[in-house]
């Protein structure tokens, strides 16, 4: 039976690839012709759910993608130390915030990584006090108390900004479910719960 446990070793340099991939789209969108963002999410539009892959990716201006680097490489770093599967729950927390986001977001081309910030945040939270293993419990404790006022005043609608709240409140929603989703997913050896 293949060892669960995990290190941060393991996964930081997949963390540090993924955040050097979001920097290099972001300074490819100064030299390139074609403006990225076109390529953002757009609710309930064909071609705007392109933007479900994509949107982490994207960035509006040097603040918005430095306000969501050092999360994004706190989050995932403590992500990639508590989970063996930690790009698994990337990819669903991306893709599930994102179609909630399509279905239900405000008319907008939504980019940015901050529904994954959100949804790493929520999860993390949740799985934690869900499984109840003392390393996901820590990180749990600590996630609430470093992230836990951006979590609440995040995800409250913003009349007149241009922020996503509704992609915060997806990415959010998207992180509570999959932490749920796993916590009563069965482990190697043992039958789903009836």
């Amino acid at each position: 039976m293949k060892d669960s446990t995990h290190g941060v070793r393991e996964e930081l340099r997949g963390v540090l690839i993924f955040l050097a991939i979001i920097w290099t789209v972001f300074l490819l969108n100064y030299v390139v012709p074609i403006d990225f963002n076109r390529f953002g999410l757009v609710p309930r539009s064909f071609f705007g759910a392109i933007g479900i892959p994509l949107m982490p990716f994207l960035h509006a201006n040097l603040g918005h993608l430095l306000g969501n680097s050092i999360p994004l490489f706190v989050l995932l770093t403590l992500l990639a130390g508590s989970r063996s599967r930690s790009w698994e729950t990337v990819g669903e927390i991306v893709f599930v915030g994102g179609v909630l986001l399509w279905v239900f977001g405000r008319e907008n081309i939504h980019v940015g990584a901050s529904g994954l910030v959100f949804g790493l945040i929520v999860f993390l939270i949740l799985s934690g006090f869900l499984e109840g293993r003392i390393i996901p419990l820590i990180i749990s404790v600590a996630v609430a108390l470093l992230y836990g006022g951006t979590l609440f005043w995040g995800v409250l609608p913003t009349a007149g900004s241009q922020v996503s709240w509704d992609g915060h409140l997806c990415g959010a929603v998207a992180g509570g479910l999959n932490a749920v989703f796993l916590a009563k997913a069965p482990t190697d050896g043992e039958e789903a719960p009836q």
